[in-house]
């Protein structure tokens, strides 16, 4: 009953968190800013609109917010919350749950390119290109999770077999970093996207989707924020091991986890600009380095 509460928290709580990141970063930038439920508003509005298709558009371009949407929730499903069991787990769940994330990803790119418009064309390629790069990042850190605590499932990866702090608190904190920066950039956030900018020719996440309406809109903006939940709660399980608590307590570390990333967000879109295109290859490759150093670093407290 407690994993289906907070698979449900997850759901409904999902635009909170962007709503979070921006209040932040327009307290930090001495600016009034949207209100924290500007996204549910946003979505509320949206539904209630109609959808416009373009005369090229196909299958693809329709079906691609759906799909997009519809991964985000199956990922919820193996993705266990506040340390508690998955809804879906079996051993290498972690593969399925990369994957599920890179099918939304690759039906939102396949939508742009159904367009035919050589903006979206533009944005659908780098948002392949880098997500080529931040793919591998997450596989290591589920990797270094799977050696630190002999599992091979996410629940029990996040679960109580987690080592503590005291026990590989260096190869928990890079792991953590890695997941961090794996976020920003899956979540086309600053320094790798900037999700307030109009500029068509320094987009990525947002040029895929300007000729989508209504509640494909709609749909769009929500599996956005989902997955920015679903990231924040993996990075919650490595930095917050709740173990053998109460679940309450497991619960309120899990919130206070997805609030304290947002906070981050928000904070490190104030006080660091985009980085230019060239540059973001190289932060998402030197982020592999992270998990990688702490695969090391167990491996060699195991020998």
């Amino acid at each position: 009953m407690t994993s289906w509460l907070c698979f449900g928290l997850a759901l409904v709580l999902a635009p909170l968190l962007p709503g979070v990141a921006q209040r932040t970063k327009s307290w930090l930038t001495g600016r009034r800013g949207p209100p924290v439920l500007q996204l549910y508003w946003d979505l509320a509005r949206l539904w209630r609109k109609g959808a416009v298709f373009s005369s090229v558009a196909g299958a693809s371009f329709r079906l691609g917010p759906v799909v997009f949407a519809a991964s985000g929730v199956a990922a919820a499903m193996l993705l266990p919350f506040a340390n508690n069991p998955a809804l879906i787990r079996f051993p290498g769940d972690f593969v399925a749950f990369a994957g599920v994330l890179a099918l939304g990803r690759f039906a939102l790119v396949l939508a742009a390119l159904d367009t035919g418009s050589s903006f979206e064309g533009m944005g659908a390629s780098r948002e392949a290109a880098f997500g080529s790069l931040s793919e591998p990042v997450l596989v290591l850190c589920f990797a270094a999770l799977a050696l630190a605590s002999q599992e091979l499932s996410l629940s029990g990866m996040l679960g109580p077999a987690l080592p503590s702090w005291w026990a590989a608190g260096p190869a928990l904190a890079m792991v953590g970093a890695g997941v961090f920066l794996v976020t920003l950039a899956e979540t086309g956030r600053v320094p790798v996207d900037d999700p307030a900018t109009h500029l068509e020719l320094t987009m990525i996440h947002e040029v895929m989707v300007l000729d989508h309406s209504g509640p494909d809109f709609a749909l769009i903006h929500y599996a956005a924020a989902l997955k920015l939940t679903l990231l924040g709660t993996l990075l919650a399980g490595v930095l917050v091991p709740a173990g053998q608590a109460a679940a309450v307590v497991r619960i309120a570390g899990w919130l206070g986890g997805l609030l304290a990333l947002a906070v981050a967000i928000g904070v490190v879109e104030s006080v660091m600009a985009r980085l230019r295109l060239a540059r973001v290859p190289q932060l998402l490759t030197s982020a592999a380095v992270l998990p990688g150093f702490a695969i090391i670093l167990l491996l060699s407290r195991a020998a």
